[in-house]
């Protein structure tokens, strides 16, 4: 009888940071962190406590004792079974068609720097070049285009992590010339001012900013000595993207007005201001280029991403087997053509609210608020794992035994709690007309997207084969 291959494990705690670095930092949460001005370090270090480092144990220890291709499903599946694996990977697959349009205005936002800066508030700009390049994503996709994981990476390198150091670093700069800043950078400012829950609302989309560790996460297995070297690999990834996201998020803060901050254009309007001051106003161009690269090639890579775990669900007989459809080049057209007709329809809160900056926060409101919902289930699956399959190995195990394994999930329920509840609140200085509308959109988004799966959910598992 051959012996099971052992897994080799190859990747040392430097290649698992930099996995994890370029999985969970993104530019597109730094205006909105801003808005917090110097308070946003308080505020990266407790979301750091109670939900991105819970987040990163519990999935490791979830990947590493469920590695199959499907990672939330398979482990909610585990925990609870087929029904709410389904759901749970459903509510991933919508809160990222959700999130496509705030990072395609993003992107087109800051296109417009190129051609018209007044452009970049202007909805009937903005949607048909958002409109335009997601229906161009998925029939590149139905093609069978594939973006491989070198360019993924590069995009992300040169789109992501360059303008988010450079951002820090123009910031760090900026202090050091004794430059005028836009906050008050005291130990007074330290701590958010909080008159109401309106001035909270922010955080919901602070914590969506830090989602991305449990994708990271299934490559825990593979790092030498796991139990060991993961700990370090996610102390050192915790240090790296809290600091850089806090520094990214005050250098946009000391240079740009709070009253003249959009969640839209807050970034590239910074480097604007810097690289005027420093008399190299070429870079701006030149900044807006990797950014619009790197925001695309991103794009490009979730169209297929998150369907590919719904395609899963299907295939274990979760939905009709309409969904499952492929072309023949492997292509899951139909899952892509629901997505896209979703995608545009969400598309149309462009049109009803009354600003680009107000359209662009309610849609990033949703998107958090379901992305907690996916977290809920995972916190609680690890819970429900450690008891009942006790004994399944696990590369990597958080340590305490239940008791810890409790209090990390705990942790990470409440933070995802917050995150929904404080989500209805609108935020403050974003222009709404009427805040009933603003929940109701909400809710009903909330509601309808949960009950969707529920009510497609279908058995269609072989029956257990009888014994004669």
């Amino acid at each position: 009888m051959l012996k099971p291959v052992k897994r080799k494990r190859v990747l040392s705690v430097f290649s698992l940071v930099m996995i994890n670095v370029i999985a969970v930092d993104s530019l597109r949460s730094l205006p909105i962190s801003a808005e917090y001005g110097f308070a946003v370090i308080l505020l990266y270090i407790l979301a750091a406590i109670f939900f991105f480092i819970p987040t990163a144990l519990v999935a490791a220890e979830l990947a590493t004792g469920w590695p199959k291709t499907g990672g939330l499903y398979v482990w909610v599946k585990e925990a609870f079974g087929k029904r709410w694996g389904l759901v749970t990977i459903w509510m991933q697959w919508i809160y990222n068609i959700v999130w496509y349009p705030t990072i395609l205005s993003f992107i087109a936002a800051t296109l417009a720097y190129l051609i018209n800066p007044a452009l970049a508030e202007n909805k009937y700009y903005l949607l048909p070049i958002v409109i335009g390049s997601f229906w161009a994503a998925t029939i590149a996709n139905c093609f069978g285009m594939k973006v491989s994981s070198f360019i993924s990476s590069v995009g992300a390198l040169f789109g992501t992590i360059i303008p988010m150091l450079t951002i820090a670093g123009l910031g760090i700069l900026w202090w050091y010339l004794g430059k005028p800043l836009q906050i008050d950078a005291s130990w007074h400012n330290f701590t958010p001012k909080i008159d109401s829950f309106n001035d909270l609302a922010f955080i919901t989309a602070l914590l969506f900013g830090l989602i991305g560790m449990e994708m990271s996460a299934v490559h825990a297995e593979d790092v030498k000595d796991p139990q060991r070297n993961y700990p370090k690999a996610l102390l050192y990834s915790t240090i790296i993207i809290i600091f850089s996201l806090a520094l990214a998020s005050l250098a946009i803060a000391m240079v740009v007005p709070h009253k003249d901050l959009s969640l839209v254009t807050g970034l590239i309007e910074a480097y604007r201001v810097f690289f005027s001051a420093l008399h190299i106003e070429w870079m701006t161009p030149v900044i807006a280029i990797l950014i619009i690269v790197g925001g695309l090639s991103g794009v490009s890579t979730w169209v297929i991403g998150p369907t590919k775990g719904l395609l899963a669900a299907t295939e274990d007989g979760c939905l009709p087997e309409f969904f499952a459809y492929t072309n023949k080049r492997g292509a899951p057209v139909i899952l892509l053509l629901i997505q896209a007709v979703i995608f545009t329809l969400l598309c149309s809160v462009f049109l009803t609210m009354p600003t680009v900056n107000s359209s662009y926060w309610i849609l990033s409101a949703l998107t958090a608020q379901l992305a907690m919902i996916v977290y809920l289930f995972m916190f609680t699956a690890v819970i429900k794992l450690r008891q009942s399959q006790p004994e399944k190995e696990r590369a990597f195990k958080i340590p305490g035994g239940i008791i810890g394994v409790c209090v990390v999930a705990i942790f990470g329920l409440l933070a995802s709690l917050f995150a929904i509840v404080i989500g209805f609140f609108p935020a403050t200085g974003i222009q709404i007309d009427s805040v009933f509308d603003y929940e109701l959109f909400l809710i009903v988004g909330i509601v309808v997207f949960t009950v969707a799966p529920l009510l497609l959910y279908r058995d269609r598992s072989p029956p257990p084969s009888s014994q004669p």
